[in-house]
């Protein structure tokens, strides 16, 4: 039997002002299609399990908004965190809830992603459950490069898995290096060689040994308090901390809606290279390119002369800054607001 734990914790600094400390980006619909992240993803688990095996980990803070945005959901089923520790612990209090079993197929999936081609997602998680069912290893799902992203995670591929009788020709390799968020240049490097795929952070294993792995991991038994737990991401638990790890390519249009230039260069064309997050908005230009613009429901921008920019507004605050290397200075500005006195409600 499948059970999803969706991963709606996260804080989404780098995609300021439209993701903000009261509403991050997974409450958000970034794109003006009718649901948010959060809500995206729920649905997509909701095709592939009943919603009673969906687990939703979050942080207390938003608990209001989770059972407005996703009111099917059970009430034992929304796990809530006292204090932020990272994606690590929050993953094992669902997995120590009770409602997985521990034979149960889980599958661990963030709430911030983009998932183009839902057929071929299920397709992904029907031979993703038929490899864990043959073997105690944790699968990571990835993806072939397009382009010298460096805000992703590089997973390189070693040996194939070898055969077994009850799975005898599977096309999934050993995971040989992990490199997060690596430099433009070596980036290129990975993405040339045809070694590497991008990791996608979304994981599955038997609930039983994912479990045993992260308590072992972090130290923790079921009585320690939560403040306890090491900051620890999903992520670093399994690809550097894990010693059965393991990762199979996957083509069903992905991307990861971290931060401002991750998302002009998944959703950016040639015909079109300006990109206009949300399509309930208006844009007009004039010798401007390699732009990506984020507006309210119903605004209009006119862009003249501008070039590798992010043209961002949200409420009280718009954000104009140079769209290389975004991220770093996102939160760099950022973290200064929040330090200056009387500036919380732009935060």
């Amino acid at each position: 039997m499948k059970y999803a734990i969706i991963l709606a914790g996260g804080k989404g600094r780098r995609l300021w002002p439209v993701s903000r400390k009261n509403l991050p980006k997974q409450f958000i619909d970034f794109f003006g299609c009718g649901k948010t992240l959060l809500q995206q993803t729920y649905e997509r688990m909701q095709k592939i399990m009943p919603k009673e095996n969906i687990l939703v980990v979050s942080h207390t803070a938003f608990e209001d908004i989770l059972h407005e945005q996703l009111p099917e959901l059970p009430h034992d089923n929304l796990i809530l965190e006292p204090i932020n520790r990272n994606t690590a612990p929050a993953t094992l209090m669902a997995l120590r809830s009770g409602i997985i079993p521990d034979d149960g197929d889980v599958i661990i999936v963030p709430a911030d992603q983009v998932v183009m081609n839902e057929d071929k997602f299920k397709d992904a998680i029907n031979n993703a459950t038929d490899y864990i069912d043959c073997f105690d290893h944790v699968l990571t799902m990835g993806v072939k490069p397009t382009r010298p992203e460096p805000g992703y995670g590089y997973l390189q591929m070693g040996e194939l898995v070898s055969p077994t009788s009850e799975h005898p020709n599977p096309t999934t390799h050993h995971v040989k290096s992990f490199t997060e968020k690596p430099e433009r240049d070596f980036a290129r490097m990975f993405m040339d060689s045809g070694e590497f795929l991008w990791n996608t952070g979304i994981y599955m294993a038997k609930a039983n040994y994912i479990t045993k792995q992260l308590t072992t991991i972090m130290g923790v038994d079921e009585d320690m308090d939560y403040s306890m737990s090491p900051n620890l991401s999903i992520d670093m638990a399994i690809l550097e901390k894990m010693p059965e790890k393991v990762v199979m390519e996957c083509s069903f249009g992905w991307a990861d809606i971290g931060a401002w230039h991750g998302i002009y260069e998944a959703f950016c064309n040639a015909d079109v290279d300006n990109v206009l997050v949300n399509k309930k908005s208006c844009l007009r230009t004039e010798n401007s390119t390699h732009n990506v613009i984020s507006l309210p429901d119903g605004k209009l921008a006119v862009i003249s002369g501008l070039s590798g920019y992010i043209v961002a507004e949200k409420d009280n605050v718009l954000l104009i800054c140079q769209k290389e290397d975004s991220s770093a200075m996102v939160r760099r500005l950022l973290g200064k607001i929040e330090n200056e006195e009387g500036m919380e409600d732009y935060v």
